[in-house]
């Protein structure tokens, strides 16, 4: 099994900016792409910004130019800096990992962080 574990996130004014940052751990063989996800009460999950293991970028329209994900592939790591942040970015964030886990046998699973609240007051 793979575990997630997320830190960063917090309380901070209009304008203001925040890190986020999620390490993968367990039966890791390869992880294949690491990003972020959030969710408030009000809407579905959706999602925020991906990096695949080659280091493509996707991101949701609402963030581009304002948040950047990156990656440490060495320390199963992936960061989220986002910067102007808004009241309507307050939310759930959770970190997600597309992983080939070692062991037993080698499978591929997608796996969850437990979600770090980032609020954000005008």
């Amino acid at each position: 099994q793979v575990q997630l574990v997320e830190s960063g996130g917090g309380l901070v004014q209009a304008g203001g900016s925040l890190r986020l940052s999620c390490s993968a751990s367990g039966s890791i063989f390869s992880i294949n792409a690491m990003g972020w996800y959030r969710q408030n009460p009000e809407k579905q999950r959706e999602l925020v910004a991906v990096m695949t293991s080659g280091g493509s970028t996707t991101y949701a329209d609402s963030v581009k130019g304002r948040f950047t994900i990156s990656r440490d592939n060495a320390k199963n790591t992936v960061y989220l800096q986002m910067n102007s942040l808004k009241p309507e970015d307050t939310a759930v964030y959770y970190c997600n990992a597309d992983c080939t886990v070692a062991a037993p046998v080698k499978y591929e699973a997608r796996f969850w962080g437990q979600g770090t609240q980032v609020t954000v007051s005008s």
